[in-house]
């Protein structure tokens, strides 16, 4: 054998893209080390082990990330509200810089030279993992097999890679079974590619892996309530059973989910890259999440910074997120800002799960944002009526002289072409 071109780190899945990538890297002449990361996927783990062994690698490394994944990545994007494109809760991408962070520690304690991945060269997964290799090494050598040539123009498509696990007597017990890619994590499963990428081919009922349809979800509505202190989850209480462990309390979010039909979502989404793409998510305990700390901010947090939160934190870190830009200063800036709006954010809030929906029955909170008196229409309190006169009238002011202005061109305040096009 010629001389090792070094060592290499590889984001090793067990399928089929990656484990030809680690047969064909080690014919290229590279010493080959397995890396898997435990994000709460369900996973034969020790069955990966000995396929990446059986295969070739020389090392298997497998880190449980699934702490700081929680506490990390999903909790500060709950807290941020973050979504994209106003559906997309970002599974996929919060979990990218928790496992390039993780390989790159294993790269620098096995003193490896390359880290590799095997990402297409169509998708965004490749964008999230290399600036985040950057980000935290910035010195590291990538290898990207879907983007060299030799290696693309060799394995044009899925019946290429199936010849070539043949060859190398690499176990496949997946061909056509199931036609598209998936992706899973504690927070999500994806699903695209294959027979998806018809946008209106409507997804097969076996093709969904963590929720009931919503058929089939349970006819029983059930009630739970979570506790929320400076934005975070810290109590769940569902029947008989509390939870306060931080990875509890999502693994318990997702099993009540699961089981009522909550969080599945279809959608054409705007690829970093440049191009569409239709994807396929579940993502119950997430869903259930968002939707109470969301309505617990309308009891607690103020108004202003309620805004500006939303139109700024909210917008720029989901574009982060989804962009794979975490390991930099902007997303340091934009995270920066999450503690102070949520000093407010703490109470308890009653939902009811059913059939697909979250449903808020209630909350409560000790913050003093919410006056029942002041608010309420059967009682004076807070303010008086009469001062809503100077309030109103000093709003009135420029909304009266952009009507004389109007009145004045002879227009009336708002043609009904204005509202709803051209005239047929």
């Amino acid at each position: 054998m010629s001389e090792s071109k070094g060592r290499v780190l590889l984001a090793y899945s067990g399928g089929l893209d990656t484990s030809c990538i680690l047969a064909w890297l080690i014919e290229q002449g590279y010493e080959v080390h397995a890396f898997m990361a435990d994000v709460g996927q369900e996973e034969d783990f020790e069955a990966a082990c000995k396929k990446a062994l059986d295969v070739g690698a020389k090392k298997f490394f497998l880190e449980d990330l699934k702490r700081e994944f929680v506490t990390e990545l999903i909790y500060p994007a709950v807290q941020a509200n973050a979504i994209y494109e106003n559906v997309y809760l970002l599974g996929t991408s919060l979990a990218r810089p928790v496992i390039a962070r993780g390989m790159i520690s294993i790269a620098e304690k096995e003193g490896c030279d390359f880290v590799a991945h095997g990402c297409t060269g169509k998708g965004n997964d490749q964008v999230r993992f290399e600036l985040a290799f950057y980000g935290l090494k910035p010195d590291i050598k990538v290898i990207a097999p879907w983007r060299i040539p030799e290696f693309y123009n060799r394995f044009p498509g899925r019946q290429a890679l199936l010849a070539y696990a043949a060859e190398k007597q690499i176990p496949v017990t997946q061909t056509t079974s199931k036609p598209w890619s998936t992706d899973e994590n504690l927070f999500h499963i994806s699903y695209e590619a294959g027979i998806l990428e018809n946008p209106n081919t409507t997804p097969p009922a076996d093709m969904w892996k963590l929720t009931a349809s919503v058929e089939d979800a349970l006819a029983t509505p059930e009630r739970i309530s979570i506790d929320f202190e400076r934005g975070l989850p810290v109590k769940v209480v569902a029947g008989d059973k509390t939870y306060t462990d931080a990875v509890e309390i999502f693994l318990a979010l997702n099993a009540l989910g699961r089981k009522h039909g909550i969080g599945r979502i279809d959608i054409v989404e705007n690829r970093f890259i440049g191009v569409k793409s239709r994807g396929c998510y579940e993502s119950p305990g997430a869903t259930i999440l968002r939707a109470a700390h969301v309505d617990l901010e309308g009891l607690t947090l103020d108004r202003n910074v309620r805004a500006l939160r939303d139109q700024f934190v909210t917008i720029e870190l989901s574009r982060i997120l989804y962009n794979g830009h975490f390991f930099t200063p902007e997303r340091e800036f934009v995270t920066s800002a999450i503690p102070a709006s949520q000093r407010t954010v703490n109470g308890t809030v009653r939902l009811k799960l059913y059939k697909g929906n979250v449903v808020i029955e209630g909350r409560f909170s000790e913050e003093g944002l919410y006056d029942e008196k002041q608010s309420s229409m059967d009682e004076l309190g807070g303010f008086e009526p009469t001062d809503t006169s100077g309030f109103i009238q000093i709003e009135s002011i420029r909304i009266k002289k952009w009507a004389q202005a109007n009145i004045r061109k002879g227009q009336a305040s708002v043609a009904p072409e204005d509202v709803y096009g051209s005239r047929v």
